[in-house]
């Protein structure tokens, strides 16, 4: 058996970790200390995307841990997309690039287990989606304007058959941010997702017939992008988004008076 501080020198595969990077694990919840350590070195990019961590065997020694233990760690890691298991000759393993899915997924989790108002979530969104206006205008491809076309023509259809329902609304909002071609802002938005449908049903609240005028002002964003004119689109977004910021600080006072 491989002595623990040979561990990493025994191995072959390129980019190996150097053999004091982990250290031996003596707390009570030992696999999720296996985690963390892990985490803490992909984190400083002492461990990168692709690289393979040691064999179940070879991790036992390296943290003094049993391999239920080894095992639990890496189901918490490949359950949080930070490594992903390989089966066969070449398995084992690797450490992983999270998806803008997965990404968004964690944020959404995080920000719906938090105290988050509705108000705090359109004050954020008036930020982002502000933001992001000029990145969209300047890369939206023509299958994203297509895209956005044909959201805003689903949700005229579904206004007329009274079918309309505010996460088509969010949809839109959700293949708007995507336009901007950027992993960063499409996470957030992924992670906005629950808490900015749930705002909007808030203030729908206070505007029953919510959805009319708001999918005109999609579709006049859509043309304005298409157009690539920044300032047209920036000023019907920020009329669209204001508006919902004033229906859920009304939901929001009503909701404080009642209690």
């Amino acid at each position: 058996m491989v002595a623990p501080s040979d561990l990493f020198g025994a191995l072959s595969v390129p980019g190996d970790p150097p053999p004091d990077m982990f250290e031996p694990v003596t707390t009570v919840r030992m696999s999720q200390v296996v985690v963390d350590q892990i985490r803490a070195h992909v984190r400083s990019g002492r461990l990168s995307p692709g690289d393979k961590l040691p064999s179940e065997r070879d991790m036992c020694d390296v943290f003094a841990v049993s391999r239920v233990t080894v095992r639990e760690a890496l189901r918490i890691l490949e359950a949080n997309g930070i490594v992903e298991i390989r089966i066969g000759a070449q398995g084992g393993a690797f450490i992983t690039s999270p998806s803008r899915q997965r990404v968004g997924e964690s944020l959404a989790d995080l920000m719906l287990l938090s105290p988050i108002t509705a108000l705090e979530v359109t004050e954020a969104r008036i930020v982002l989606e502000m933001g992001l206006i000029p990145l969209v205008v300047e890369r939206a491809t023509s299958e994203d304007l297509d895209d956005l076309r044909r959201l805003c023509e689903q949700a005229r259809v579904a206004l007329a058959n009274d079918t309309y329902t505010m996460a088509m609304s969010g949809a839109f909002h959700m293949r708007l941010a995507s336009s901007a071609h950027n992993t960063a802002i499409e996470s957030l938005a992924h992670g906005f997702y629950g808490n900015m449908v749930s705002s909007l049903r808030q203030a729908q609240n206070v505007a029953p017939v919510m959805g009319h005028v708001g999918t005109q002002e999609h579709l006049a964003v859509v043309e304005a992008i298409a157009a690539r004119n920044v300032e047209a689109a920036t000023s019907v977004m920020s009329r669209h988004l204001h508006r919902t910021e004033e229906r859920v600080r009304s939901a929001h006072s009503e909701s404080v008076h009642t209690d």
